[in-house]
């Protein structure tokens, strides 16, 4: 458009100048009639003006001078015109190069998205038309940073100049290649959505590896070592991607001034497709975490099943990915619907404290009936749901987060005839960073009836006689345990974790009540579990790692039995 304008003004110039050529032409011509008209004097006529004035000599010089003056215009402005004329042409011909370069360069390129070439020639041709304002005497503007290259004398561009447009039009090249690659990434990585927000897929392909000396509860996750069973072998080599993770997160609009989010998160490991072949390879996808947050500065709501929230650590393992590691040997942990409110505390430019509370399902550890139907627990039969709170202060050290934490959690069940026990437990949560390559993280809790957590190993109640006889008396099992890790990482990509929990129902109680007895059908007293690892990232998307685990538990009037885990475990991150 702007190449247009200017075509216009040069033609609106060259035909006023035109006119006024031919107009001040004329003069002369006219200008002589006159004088020669005067020095004959025919029929005795005395020459005079419009008005009636006679004309003396004097006048006629001064008109004589004038024409000369406007010839000496023409001749400044036919030059004028010639200058215009050649920058146009000069115009021209950039454009037609800059047209030809992004043109090939349009060619080159795989069709993708992009800046298209005449969104950029039109730019560049506003950007290179010369202004289409004249100077007082009809010359043309001052050209700009990318107006029509000036020229000299002889109307010839300059080489510097020349060699300026030519980086230009390099410097415009590379800047519609780096749009196109920016537009084809986010071709690649936009996932649709139903709403106009954003929304991310991630998720881990895990293949783990293992090797099992002993009997174990689950042969690719093992947390109990069981007694062997013959003719059972008490050793196993296999493979599996059942521990594989899925997640979906949702950014959403502000509400009231908070920022809302969503995710959800799935894996395999959710049991076996029942009468089909193999099917121990074949896990079945399970739920795991799904919550809505509103996040506001200092002020968050989240809803949703997610971690206990009063006991927030885990063990770093990869091995142990669909439960975390360490369960039933100190590690309380569940995924449970909730409601709860965080509150943050700046106290200094290091130091924060954070305040938390909240009401969870109460769940007891019950295993659900079969079919697709669902049962209340005798926790939720209670009536009402578990409360939780949870108090920590947080204080930059080494480039980490020194955090010290405390919990409590109380949930009451109802079990029939009256019969109603108050599940509770104290936590507590430390990491502390050591220096910038040792840190000391781990957990502790005492309680009572937190089968459904996975303490007590699975150990919830204790019963006197038989559930459906009135006068049964039954007792939530006390427990406690905890568990601590050393972490060594010398390198960003790479770390050695060592870590060791200890689960103990107290004894004394299970000798007590021997009718209550875990759905193994035997009563444990106590399970410890060691492990060592490493966690090499060999890539930002890929991780390896190689594990070993022993496991020790204790039966109550039993001996006890022992079995070692080794696993090799390869992750791909996307």
């Amino acid at each position: 458009m702007a190449l247009a304008v200017r075509r216009k003004t040069l033609c609106w110039r060259t035909g006023a100048a035109s006119f006024c050529a031919a107009a001040l032409t004329l003069l002369p011509v006219c200008a002589a009639g006159q004088q020669n008209r005067a020095a004959s004097g025919d029929s005795g006529a005395t020459t005079s003006t419009d008005a009636g004035q006679p004309a003396s000599a004097a006048d006629v010089h001064a008109l004589s001078d004038t024409v000369s003056a406007l010839q000496a215009e023409i001749q400044a402005l036919k030059a004028q015109i010639d200058d215009l004329r050649t920058a146009q042409n000069r115009s021209d011909q950039e454009v037609q190069f800059l047209n030809e370069q992004l043109l090939r360069a349009e060619q080159e390129k795989p069709e993708t998205p992009s800046v298209t070439a005449s969104a950029a020639v039109a730019s560049a041709s506003g950007a290179l038309a010369p202004s289409a304002r004249a100077s007082q005497n009809y010359g043309p503007a001052p050209p700009s940073d990318l107006a029509a290259t000036p020229m000299n004398s002889n109307g010839a561009a300059s080489a510097d100049q020349t060699l300026s447009l030519q980086d230009r039009v390099s410097q415009l090249e590379d800047d519609d290649e780096l749009l196109n690659s920016k537009l084809v990434e986010q071709s690649q990585t936009k996932v649709e959505s139903g709403s106009k927000y954003r929304v991310r897929l991630s998720g881990l392909i895990l293949l783990n590896t293992f090797e099992n000396r002993g009997s174990v509860d689950n042969t690719d996750f093992p947390e109990i070592a069981l007694e062997s069973q013959q003719p059972f072998s008490s050793a196993s080599f296999g493979a599996s991607l059942r521990q594989s993770q899925i997640n979906i997160e949702a950014f959403g609009p502000n509400v009231g001034g908070a920022r809302t989010s969503a995710s959800v998160h799935f894996d395999f490991a959710g049991g076996f497709p029942q009468q089909t072949t193999n099917g121990e390879t074949m896990g079945v996808v399970r739920l795991r975490a799904a919550a809505i947050r509103f996040d506001w500065a200092d002020t968050s709501i989240v809803a949703g099943q997610d971690d206990l929230f009063f006991i927030p650590l885990a063990p770093t393992s990869l091995a142990m990915q669909a439960v975390p590691a360490l369960s039933y040997a100190g590690n309380l942990w569940s995924w449970t619907p909730q409601v709860r409110v965080e509150h943050r505390i700046p106290l200094s430019e290091k130091s924060s404290m954070l305040l938390q509370a909240g009401f969870l399902d109460s769940l007891s550890g019950d295993w659900p009936a079969p079919g697709t139907d669902a049962y209340p627990s005798w926790g939720e039969q209670s009536g009402q749901p578990g409360y939780a709170a949870r108090i920590a202060w947080s204080h930059a050290l080494f480039g980490q987060d020194l955090t010290l934490g405390a919990g409590g959690y109380y949930g009451r069940q109802w079990w029939g005839y009256g019969r109603n026990l108050d599940g509770w437990a104290s936590t507590l949560d430390f990491a502390i960073p050591l220096s910038r390559m040792f840190s000391l993280t781990g957990a502790y809790y005492r309680g009572r009836a937190v089968g459904g957590m996975w303490g007590a190993l699975d150990q919830d109640v204790l019963m006197s006689g038989s559930l459906f006889d009135p006068t049964t008396v039954i007792k939530g099992l006390d427990d406690e345990g905890g568990w601590m890790q050393l972490k060594f990482k010398p390198r960003p990509n790479f770390q050695i974790n060592a870590a060791y929990g200890d689960d103990n129902p107290f004894a004394s109680e299970l000798d007590r009540f021997p009718a209550g007895q875990s759905y193994y059908g035997y009563s444990f007293t106590r399970n410890q579990s060691p492990f060592v690892n490493f966690i090499y990232q060999i890539r930002s998307d890929v991780e390896f790692s190689v594990e070993y685990r022993r496991l020790r538990t204790m039966v109550l009037d039993d001996q006890t039995q022992t079995a070692n885990h080794y696993n090799a475990s390869i992750g791909y991150k996307f």
